[in-house]
C-alpha cells in the first residue's frame, strides 16, 4: 500500500466517481462519463486513456461484458487517502499534526464547533 503514488487530479476525480458508486459495483465507461461534473467532462478517448492508466497503476480492474467494459476498484478510497495524507503531512508539516492544526487555526479556518470536536477526538484517542 505504501508504494501508491499520488494520482493527478483528473485521475483522482475518476476514482472518486468509482469509489462513490454504491457497494463499489462495477461501472461502465458511459456511467463514469455521466457522473462527471459538466465543467470536467472529457472526450471519450481521453477518459479511456485515463482508465487505462488507472488500471496500469493498479487502481482498477476491467472486465468486458458484451459490448461494455466494466471497471471495478482494487484500491479502496480509505486506503488511498491514508497514503495521500501521510505524504501530505510528511511533505508540508514534517508529520506534525499540531503544525497542521495551527495553520488552520491561524488562518481562521476552524470554527468553535470544529475545535470542540477536535478536542473531544483527541481526548478519546490519546495514548497514555
Amino acid at each position: 500500500m505504501a508504494d501508491l503514488k499520488r494520482l493527478p487530479d483528473s485521475e483522482f476525480e475518476i476514482m472518486e466517481i468509482i469509489w462513490d458508486n454504491p457497494s463499489l459495483q462495477p461501472m461502465t465507461t458511459l456511467q463514469i462519463m455521466g457522473k462527471m461534473k459538466p465543467e470536467r467532462k472529457v472526450k471519450l478517448q481521453t477518459l479511456l486513456t485515463m482508465l487505462l492508466r488507472l488500471m496500469e497503476k493498479g487502481f482498477l480492474i476491467s472486465e468486458r461484458i458484451g459490448r461494455e467494459r466494466n471497471y471495478t476498484p482494487i484500491i479502496l478510497k480509505k486506503d488511498y487517502m491514508k497514503v495521500e495524507t501521510a505524504t501530505f503531512m510528511s511533505r508540508h508539516y514534517i508529520n506534525s499534526i499540531s503544525a497542521l492544526v495551527k495553520t488552520f487555526y491561524e488562518g481562521q479556518k476552524l470554527s468553535s464547533g470544529e475545535i470542540k470536536n477536535l478536542k473531544e477526538w483527541l481526548d478519546k484517542n490519546k495514548k497514555e
